[in-house]
């Protein structure tokens, strides 16, 4: 809630914190949430994104405003921390690792990013299906070609994901 605009750099998609648990650190954002920040209203002589109803000052508890989005939402169990783990989540479906995960999230452990990240039980019941017909058919003496989630190519390289940003952005968008 203490964001403030010149610690914004929309070009770039980072956000520049001067001042964080772990320090001065970077945060990447995609294309959506870039979007989002240029449509909120910048108030003259208020350095803050998030704005208070005072002149010139911030958002100082987001319980109210945050009551109202989960009622619309029909998300009435859903706490704001739990945006962290549906983040986590959306990007460990996405195909992303633990490590990358992390880095996405400001952790320095991955333990940490372990606890952060579910999976949803469908992509699990899925993976356990191939893994039990590749081993069945290898137990029936048939050889059969393991698939992976579906794809055609197996990714090679971290970067790959960042060639997806808007499916990443539309997937925590969703959540």
């Amino acid at each position: 809630m203490t964001l403030k605009w010149n610690y914004v750099d929309l070009k770039a998609r980072e956000l520049r914190l001067p001042d964080s648990k772990t320090g001065a650190k970077i945060v990447h954002f995609g294309k959506t949430a870039a979007d989002v920040l240029k449509g909120i209203k910048k108030i003259e002589d208020n350095p803050y994104v998030i704005t208070g109803k005072k002149e010139g000052s911030r958002l100082t508890d987001l319980q109210h405003p945050w009551r109202r989005i989960r009622a619309k939402a029909g998300l009435d169990d859903v706490r704001i921390h739990d945006l962290r783990h549906s983040y986590a989540s959306g990007a460990l479906a996405l195909g992303e690792g633990l490590p990358m995960i992390g880095k996405l999230l400001g952790h320095t452990q991955v333990q940490t990013t372990a606890r952060y990240a579910h999976l949803a039980n469908d992509p699990v019941k899925t993976a356990a299906g191939r893994v039990s017909d590749t081993i069945g058919a290898a137990m029936l003496g048939k050889r059969k070609k393991p698939r992976r989630n579906g794809m055609a190519k197996k990714r090679t390289t971290a970067t790959a994901a960042s060639r997806r940003p808007a499916q990443a952005d539309a997937a925590v968008a969703a959540e």
